[in-house]
């Protein structure tokens, strides 16, 4: 229906295209991956080539966000996973460009949709338990273990640690998929409200509409960072061999 909040989030397909039996297909969706695929390369191409003694607008938003991926990553997995800096660092500014890019009229929310975050959260986690595997052997398995559980304990913990490995990936790929689907269906229903109430009253859903703007760039940063530090706790998981709690809000 068009009067549904959730209509801006159907995808058509301009081109349709299948190979092989597998879909391809153009629509919105894709053209805005390529979008912020094209606008994060040459951001960071930019500010690479600008270098500068005194840095400029470009170099300085760089560094910035160069020494804010490096900050994540030594405080949740210390230097050994400065070695996956290229893997966050380029999960981190896609999620980040997707959420604010989508904030414009007319764009699309990449992140709004489920399939696309939970490609990302299984992936990042079916990396954790291999590189799990592939350092530690089986005593990988002992995040199964928390530590200190006693013996008689064991037959009780283990099947609740095992459930809560596997809802990791859900939690991770539900919790951006729904922040980012509920904000901007909440800002259509707001606007759909001001435009409904005519100059009389349509004001006040307009005003709210303004404020939850500038909310929402707020929750774009926020998940964008949530969804890296919860990447690199389980990545960090792997190499420390201990099941650190999801403890990100």
């Amino acid at each position: 229906m068009e009067d549904s909040p959730l209509h801006p989030f159907e995808l058509h397909n301009f081109l349709s295209i299948h190979l092989g039996g597998l879909d391809i297909s153009l629509n919105k969706a894709v053209i805005m991956m390529w979008v912020v695929v094209g606008l994060v390369t040459i951001l960071m191409i930019k500010a690479g080539s600008a270098r500068q003694l005194i840095p400029g607008k470009l170099q300085s938003l760089g560094e910035i966000l160069v020494d804010f991926i490096r900050g994540i990553i030594l405080d949740t997995m210390g230097k050994d996973g400065m070695r996956f800096f290229p893997l966050i660092a380029t999960l981190f500014l896609f999620i980040l460009f997707c959420n604010l890019i989508g904030l414009i009229p007319g764009s699309y929310t990449v992140t709004s949709q489920i399939v696309v975050t939970a490609v990302f959260a299984c992936v990042v986690y079916g990396m954790s338990v291999v590189m799990g595997f592939v350092l530690h052997g089986a005593k990988f398995l002992g995040i199964l273990v928390p530590p200190g559980t006693p013996g008689w304990l064991l037959p009780l913990m283990v099947p609740i640690e095992l459930i809560s490995q596997l809802a990791r990936p859900i939690s991770l790929a539900v919790r951006l998929f729904a922040n980012m689907t509920a904000g901007h269906v909440i800002l259509g229903v707001l606007f759909g409200l001001a435009v409904s109430g005519g100059l009389l009253i349509g004001w006040l859903p307009f005003a709210f509409t303004i404020a939850m703007n500038g909310l929402e760039v707020g929750i774009a940063f926020i998940q964008a960072y949530i969804f890296t530090v919860l990447t690199c706790v389980y990545l960090g998981d792997a190499f420390h061999l201990h099941g650190s709690e999801d403890h990100a809000h």
